[in-house]
């Protein structure tokens, strides 16, 4: 093809084809319109249709438009990488191997040249608000937000404090807050915020939802994403601030669950305050790439079926995907890296287009988030269970997204009558539930996957698997 109307011309087949004859992976590819700016890039057509980067403008096109999911997404974009940034900063090998003298040299290193040891005299009651919970459960929160060890030595009215300086430095501002929160907004400083702050302001008619009876409401969303959260304002007619303590993608999780139960209970609420949630933190994690993409559903149905029971469809699309995934309202949150929300946006996508019949995902066997198991067709009702029942506690248990994929014309025509079964999320959640799922298929058709097994011992770096044979029973 010599012209873009020439190149979308063509079929999907046709261009798949295209790209493979020229040498260029298709992996990142889903739907036609990606192929359509990928072979545009690599046989140099011009790409003024696309409005600059055609394959960036192609692929959020084809990321945010769905034939089933009607809804579409409000992008993020993510800042163009540092020219001057060398490609090992921005990507790392994936054959695992380094030279000896890096390797030696890792080993030789030694931890932070800032960590250190600092005590704090506190006073009897201050020891108490420290001592609250059972077994130092507040001591313990503290820490983990921090990252640094505490200790409170009851006898002597002596915190100690262990970590690097900015960890140390947290747990002190931590811990200050703890002891005195009794003193109400006084104790609250603008230069409390060091890249660790986020406030909500919260109606006052909702304050009492959010918070729960004893505060439970908030420790429940501490203990789930690892933050410190506290209302700091005493005067029960004006809106309270809430301050949300801990890392970027903590804080963002805490965020949205409290915006999520404020909607609630004041429907348009988040309206309001809308863009000032979805452009915070915006590039402010170690990638870079971090950022908010917000979609409004359409109607109920979609919501409900985006949300599954008792949320259980929400939580397999947070935990696959690694991004902080919420409802709030008609509308769902997603924030995250940039490869988080794209797999966030294909993995939904995919849930909506099972309602229409079989999905296949073009490109699976270079994806890094993906495994395919071979189903034998007579075992494949045990493996999904009753309505899905047997499949669903195994994404609940390990985090992952899972679906049988075939094209319209493949069903039943896999190895030996098999169908494949894809399995997405991070690597060690998808070996847990690819050996499951073997371990459920060996007790229906003993040999299918351990005949002729041997014992392995895997030398790779990092995760892998070992395999050892028992001799009987």
């Amino acid at each position: 093809p010599r012209s873009l109307a020439e190149l979308r011309a063509l079929s999907a087949g046709q261009l798949r084809k295209l790209l493979r004859k020229a040498g260029v992976a298709d992996a990142g590819c889903i739907e036609k319109a990606d192929f359509v700016a990928l072979a545009a890039r690599t046989l140099a057509l011009d790409g003024s249709a696309f409005g600059g980067n055609p394959r960036r403008r192609s692929r959020s096109r084809s990321l945010h438009s769905s034939d089933t999911l009607r809804s579409e997404w409000t992008h993020c974009r993510s800042p163009t990488p540092d020219r001057n940034e060398s490609p090992r900063s921005r990507s790392r090998s994936s054959s695992g191997s380094s030279s000896s003298s890096s390797g030696s040299g890792r080993r030789r290193r030694k931890g932070p040249t800032d960590f250190g040891v600092e005590t704090l005299k506190v006073s009897a009651d201050e020891a108490a608000m420290l001592s609250m919970g059972a077994n130092g459960k507040t001591q313990e929160k503290i820490s983990r937000v921090a990252e640094a060890e505490l200790h409170l030595k009851e006898r002597e009215l002596i915190l100690e404090i262990r970590g690097t300086a900015i960890q140390r430095q947290r747990a002190r501002k931590y811990a200050g807050l703890v002891m005195k929160q009794r003193l109400g907004p006084s104790i609250f400083a603008d230069n409390f915020d060091d890249g660790d702050l986020t406030v909500l302001s919260i109606p006052p008619d909702v304050v009492g939802y959010v918070q729960g009876q004893n505060s439970s409401v908030l420790r429940s969303i501490e203990e789930e994403w690892g933050t410190l959260m506290m209302f700091i304002d005493t005067d029960l007619s004006r809106a309270q601030r809430l301050v949300i303590f801990g890392d970027i993608r903590g804080r963002r999780g805490s965020e949205l669950k409290v915006l999520s139960a404020v909607e609630t209970k004041t429907p348009g609420y988040f309206n309001a305050v809308r863009e000032e949630v979805v452009n915070r933190d915006r590039y402010k994690d170690p990638t870079g790439t971090w950022g908010t993409d917000y979609m409004v559903f359409r109607d109920e149905g979609e919501i409900s079926y985006a949300l599954g029971k008792q949320g259980g469809t929400r939580r397999k699309l947070e935990r696959s995907s690694g991004a902080v995934v919420q409802y709030v309202g008609m509308g769902v949150l997603c924030s995250g890296t940039r490869d988080e929300r794209t797999r966030v946006k294909e993995y939904m996508k995919w849930l909506f287009q099972q309602l229409e019949g079989p999905v296949y995902v073009d490109g699976w066997r270079g994806r890094k988030d993906c495994t395919v198991l071979d189903i034998p067709n007579d075992c494949i009702g045990y493996i999904t269970g009753n309505r899905r029942a047997t499949l669903g506690v195994m994404e609940e248990e390990w985090g992952t997204l899972m679906f049988f994929m075939s094209e319209a014309d493949e069903r039943g025509k896999g190895r030996g009558g098999t169908e494949r079964l894809a399995i997405f999320g991070p690597a060690r959640p998808r070996r847990g539930s690819e050996l499951k799922v073997m371990s459920g298929i060996e007790t229906k058709s003993p040999g299918f996957f351990t005949r002729n097994l041997r014992e392995k011992t895997s030398n790779r770096r990092g995760f892998d698997t070992d395999r050892m044979i028992f001799r009987d029973d």
